[in-house]
């Protein structure tokens, strides 16, 4: 989901929202309408629902659990996360980071919690809201 439109026709019990597709299928048409049910996460709430999209390079698994580096004052400190999906370049996280932290795209090898890191400008980037918030 990309968007939801604030208007809702009361009438019909129904709410405008936008969508987009990572591959398209040829039958959808611009302007087309569509009835969809959207599954409700544990949570309840706007804060609930915010997950955050990662490049698959960046979660490892340690000691049987999900973890990522995340910069913190010049120094890789080690995070758990929750990992909610996972597609072909990017894993879906639930918890354990949050919008705006710098996390690190790509373990070089032999990096580990408390390593020194300087960050390469051309390829930080700050998390970002999934698809489908």
């Amino acid at each position: 989901m990309i968007a939801i439109i604030p208007t809702a026709d009361r009438q019909k019990s129904t709410v405008k929202v936008r969508v987009g597709f990572d591959k398209l299928d040829p039958r959808v048409l611009p302007e087309m309408s569509v009835k969809v049910a959207f599954r409700e996460s544990a949570g309840a709430g706007p804060v609930a629902n915010r997950t955050i999209a990662l490049p698959k390079s960046a979660v490892q698994q340690q000691d049987g659990r999900d973890v990522v580096l995340i910069v913190q004052g010049g120094r890789a400190e080690r995070r758990a996360v929750t990992v909610s999906s996972i597609s072909a370049e990017e894993v879906v996280v639930s918890a354990g980071v949050a919008l705006g932290e710098r996390v690190v795209a790509d373990w070089p090898k032999g990096l580990a919690e408390g390593m020194s890191v300087r960050e390469i400008k051309q390829r930080a980037k700050k998390l970002k809201m999934a698809k489908g918030c």
